[in-house]
């Protein structure tokens, strides 16, 4: 064997050790879409619809854990009842779920 021929030999496996690192790295772009990139924009998609589809009357739970009912909706903004006297205005994203009619009523009972 001459120096030409141990060179091919070298140069033809590192061509097909670059495929090898190509779908490697194809492959992790795939997980990070799959596991983070795509729940993550699901849920953002959720909580913008859910944040457009506030209106007086709903029951909610901010990400603070107060838990009230809507009784005016404003742009960036909505008023919570969270007492008999007692309103506080919260901005819209805080809102992190709404809760079935009648939660509140079972909770002031317990």
């Amino acid at each position: 064997m001459n120096l030409f021929e141990t060179t091919a030999y070298a140069a033809e496996a590192g061509g097909s050790a670059g495929y090898l690192n190509l779908l490697f790295l194809g492959g992790f772009v795939l997980i990070f879409y799959f596991l983070l990139i795509r729940p993550q924009s699901k849920r953002r998609k959720e909580h913008q619809a859910l944040m457009a589809g506030l209106a007086k009357g709903d029951e909610v739970v901010t990400a603070g854990g107060i838990v009230g009912q809507v009784s005016k909706v404003e742009d960036d903004f909505v008023k919570v009842k969270v007492a008999s006297n007692m309103e506080l205005r919260l901005q819209k994203s805080s809102v992190s779920a709404t809760l079935p009619k009648g939660t509140l009523k079972t909770l002031d009972e317990g």
